[in-house]
């Protein structure tokens, strides 16, 4: 059984910092292209980033140059580092592995930016 879990998640102010992981089990994502999508309150969810099996990395025009995607394989995880956060950042944030018409996603973490 695939499973991701999100986590790292928070309440954070405008202009911080967060890492957010997501754990890959029952699957093993390092061959597989990895991404991150978020939900906003009301709106649709959107693709934020994704990693290929051969780490090249793709971005979004609103997160290029503040967020960066990586994974560690040895770990089956993958990481967002989000820096220069902005209020707008506020959603809950999906980590998908690619294995599969669909994919495989995880339950989602909420990011909360305030002052």
């Amino acid at each position: 059984q695939v499973q991701l879990v999100e986590s790292g998640g928070g309440l954070v102010q405008p202009g911080g910092s967060l890492m957010l992981s997501c754990k890959v089990s029952g699957i093993n994502s390092a061959i597989y292209n990895m991404a991150w999508h978020r939900q906003a309150p009301g709106s649709q969810r959107e693709w934020v980033a994704t990693v290929s099996s051969s780490n090249v990395t793709r971005y979004s025009d609103f997160v290029e140059g503040r967020f960066a995607i990586s994974r560690d394989s040895a770990m089956n995880t993958v990481f967002l580092q989000m820096n220069s956060l902005k209020p707008e950042d506020t959603a809950v944030y999906y980590c998908q592995c690619q294995a599969a018409p669909g994919g495989y996603w995880g339950q989602g973490t909420q990011v909360t930016v305030s002052p």
